[in-house]
């Protein structure tokens, strides 16, 4: 018994919807993606191939009366086979392209990670180095942001004092930096108040 030409059986045009999908891609995985991705879009647009059929003269043609049991279906799905085709290898190229501008925009001077991780290291071990006093003179002003008076109350000593430690500290980094970092205008500051003297 003849099938139906005009019936909606996409099962039946799968074997050639995967012929055509592997040709296509060249990649039997890629192939199977892209017919379930097709299969989706035929299922979402169905009224289309039910209006062409009802319309012969909108487009309908190309799809009926070829001569074979099922070719308007056919012609039909490998149409939006191709068209999904289309849009993902757009997709890709598009993709690329921005990938292409990221990497383009990107600081390609910036300086080894591992150059600021040494760094780093040697600013920690410097400030672990200080005297006791100076390290948390420094650690209250630099790290915690507090107040000169502020920081020479919390550890019970004068201002005058807390600034002298505060001096101390910051030229012992400050020597440091002069002779890991000679030249490098980008070396790190030790912030933190003022070496203004108190009043």
């Amino acid at each position: 018994m003849k099938r139906d030409e005009t019936s909606f059986d996409v099962p039946a045009q799968l074997g050639v919807m995967r012929r055509y999908a592997r040709t296509l891609t060249r990649d039997d995985i890629e192939a199977e993606d892209l017919v379930h991705d097709a299969l989706v879009r035929a299922y979402e647009r169905r009224g289309s191939f039910d209006a062409d059929r009802a319309a012969p003269g909108k487009g309908g043609q190309q799809h009926r009366g070829l001569g074979q049991e099922g070719t308007g279906l056919r012609g039909w799905l490998l149409s939006v086979l191709h068209n999904v085709f289309i849009d993902r290898r757009r997709s890709r190229i598009a993709e690329a392209r921005r990938e292409a501008d990221s990497l383009d925009l990107a600081d390609t001077t910036a300086p080894p990670v591992q150059e600021h991780r040494l760094r780093l290291a040697q600013v920690r071990d410097a400030f672990m180095a200080l005297p006791e006093e100076q390290r948390a003179v420094l650690h209250l002003v630099a790290i915690e942001g507090l107040g000169y008076a502020e920081a020479a109350a919390t550890l019970g000593i004068p201002q005058g004092t807390l600034m002298s430690r505060l001096s101390r500290a910051r030229a012992t980094l400050r020597a440091m930096e002069d002779g890991t970092a000679a030249g490098d205008s980008n070396h790190l500051r030790i912030v933190g108040g003022t070496d203004e003297p108190s009043r």
